[in-house]
């Protein structure tokens, strides 16, 4: 069986493949490689090895492994942040030939296949590429959701919640929120600062944020201007009157009516606008895309 990862900074799909086309298909948290400690990636790991056992999955000839936060360098076949992980991995799947890669690169198969195109991830976090239909020629860097991450979920809750915590965010929204998430000043510090993930932390009011996007004017510029941020500080640094852009992620799936509408202007054109890559990567390393 060919075992497919694919994990974000949120959550992970692990999916067997059989080749009569049998699936199992099981979930866990995420897993953000370039800043979560090593014994919460190998805790992941063990999990999702003890719920593959349990529905019978005991032998795993491949595996692909897109990962958040992992940098693989040209001819490189274990990468650095990834060789711990390779030992765990192996040890429940001994046999296994492994190919790391990034969700980057996850991105670009599930949406674009073999086809040349820009891919995109709007998810907790965010990142674009230029793909060539075998692999990644350009990437303007993410810079993760402190120097970066325009148009994803965890901007979005950073931008919200600094407002929050400075008393700029306007009534009843500010009351409402405080009444629904535990968010005193120490609370949102700790999570933010101490956290194992604070990106997902901060991702994880997204959906309450742009829940209230048609009912007020504060809301709805800030959710705007996110977008719009992504667009300009990413997307229009490459060709977008020659390539079709392949959306991938949770937050620019929910959010996609928002993000068609302002992109217009851009001339920005959507080829694909998907909630997971895992269906495209089954496409992809099944030959059918």
């Amino acid at each position: 069986m060919t075992l497919i990862v694919e994990s974000g900074a949120t959550k992970t799909d692990w999916l067997a493949l059989a080749e009569d086309g049998t699936r199992v298909n099981v979930k866990t948290g995420g897993m953000n490689l370039a800043s979560m400690p090593q014994d919460a990636v190998n805790e992941v790991v063990e999990s999702a090895s003890s719920l593959l056992f349990k529905e019978g999955v005991t032998t795993i000839d491949s595996i692909h492994f897109y990962a958040a936060g992992l940098i693989c360098q040209p001819g490189e076949c274990v990468p650095v942040m990834a060789q711990t992980l390779d030992k765990v991995l192996r040890g429940f799947f001994p046999d296994a030939s492994i190919e790391y890669a990034s969700d980057t690169l996850a991105a670009a198969r599930a949406v674009c296949g073999h086809d040349p195109g820009i891919a995109a991830i709007l998810g907790t976090g965010s990142n674009t590429c230029l793909y060539d239909g075998e692999r990644i020629v350009r990437n303007v860097r993410s810079g993760g959701f402190i120097l970066g991450d325009e148009g994803g979920a965890a901007r979005l809750g950073k931008l919200f919640v600094s407002d929050f915590i400075k008393g700029l965010v306007p009534e009843p929204v500010a009351g409402e929120f405080a009444r629904d998430f535990e968010v005193d000043y120490l609370t949102v510090v700790r999570n933010v600062y101490k956290g194992e993930a604070p990106a997902g932390y901060l991702g994880s009011f997204a959906p309450w944020i742009t829940s209230r996007y048609d009912s007020c004017g504060y809301i709805k510029e800030l959710v705007d201007n996110n977008f719009r941020d992504f667009f300009e500080r990413a997307l229009k640094q490459y060709d977008i009157e020659s390539y079709p852009v392949g959306v991938v992620g949770g937050f620019g799936y929910a959010n996609k009516d928002i993000l068609m509408r302002l992109s217009e202007p851009y001339g920005i054109k959507f080829s694909k606008i998907i909630k997971a890559p895992i269906e495209g990567l089954v496409d992809y390393h099944s030959g059918r895309n």
